[in-house]
């Protein structure tokens, strides 16, 4: 049975123990908190057991089982097939734990960092199986989300690439290829772009953020849940792809010219969209909009799963 060493048990490494245990893998899991490690197998279990409740997951006992939290990193990464890091967006951090994984895993581990926007090369390239090393970058929450986005480094080697596509593919994640470092990769790219001009039209008044996020949920996200951008606009013009540059290029050519500027994110635009926001939410509801969130994720994927792609 192939193994799993997650490292790190917050909502991302306990998402990932979740998506490795449902496919059947032994995990470890580990984390330097002991609270948040004594925490993570009854996380893990509530996770499996509402997966269980739209289909997703045959035996959420057993699944739950064979995911286990160890309290030292040389435990979690003992006989792993491929390690999973969840540490903190910090890049010496992240040498400091690459270094220790590098050192403890076997020599045929995978070693992947969730890292959100740090390119491997950052905290890799002192390591003597550095050619084993990748981001392996999910969408919050991975067991209910599942792409994951696989970039290399100018070291790493092919047959990792090509052995973390086929673990991600194995474990019903959809593994995407970054083919050069670009930092924040593919995903949060797109989402920088459209959110700097979502700060830029709520900050500028043309547009509520209650009703910014309605365009979102109740607009494009309804098609790009389904199919990308790409494929809309293809079947946006009689003609594909090509008709539709060929129609709408000027008015996206005057949209480029004047992109939403880095100042959207400065404090006084902040304030203005949190004004219009409202008052921010406590602890405990922002606890239960996320699992509000998760349930509409799992329905969501149970149905996506329920119907052909074409």
């Amino acid at each position: 049975m192939p193994s799993a060493g997650i490292i790190g048990a917050g909502l991302i490494g306990r998402s990932w123990a979740i998506v490795f245990a449902r496919a059947g893998w032994d995990v470890r899991i580990t984390d330097p908190s002991p609270e948040m490690l004594e925490k993570a197998p009854s996380l893990i279990r509530e996770g499996l057991e509402e997966l269980a409740r739209h289909g997703l997951v045959t035996n959420p006992e057993d699944a739950s089982r064979r995911a286990v939290a160890v309290p030292t990193l040389a435990e979690a990464v003992n006989g792993a097939d491929l390690v999973q890091e969840n540490g903190p967006e910090i890049i010496e951090t992240k040498r400091i734990i690459f270094a220790e994984l590098d050192r403890l895993a076997p020599p045929d581990c995978i070693l992947a960092s969730s890292t959100s926007a740090i390119v491997a090369s950052h905290f890799t390239e002192s390591l003597s199986g550095r050619a084993r090393c990748l981001v392996a970058h999910p969408v919050n929450p991975p067991h209910l989300v599942p792409l994951v986005e696989l970039c290399g480094t100018p070291w790493t080697a092919p047959e990792t690439i090509a052995r973390a596509r086929a673990v991600y593919d194995s474990v019903e994640q959809v593994p995407i290829i970054v083919n050069r470092e670009v930092e924040g990769f593919v995903l949060n790219r797109l989402q920088g772009a459209l959110l700097a001009e979502a700060f830029r039209l709520v900050g500028e008044g043309v547009v509520s953020p209650q009703d910014l996020d309605r365009t979102l949920k109740d607009g494009l996200g309804l098609r790009w849940s389904f199919i990308g951008p790409f494929e809309t606009i293809e079947l946006n013009a009689p003609g594909g792809i090509a008709d539709y540059c060929d129609r709408y290029t000027g008015f996206y050519r005057r949209l480029s010219e004047d992109p939403a500027k880095p100042e959207v994110w400065d404090k006084a635009n902040v304030s203005r969209i949190l004004g219009a926001w409202g008052e921010a939410p406590g602890p405990d509801a922002l606890a239960r909009r996320s699992a509000w969130r998760d349930k509409r994720l799992a329905a969501l994927k149970a149905h996506k799963q329920s119907q052909p792609d074409r």
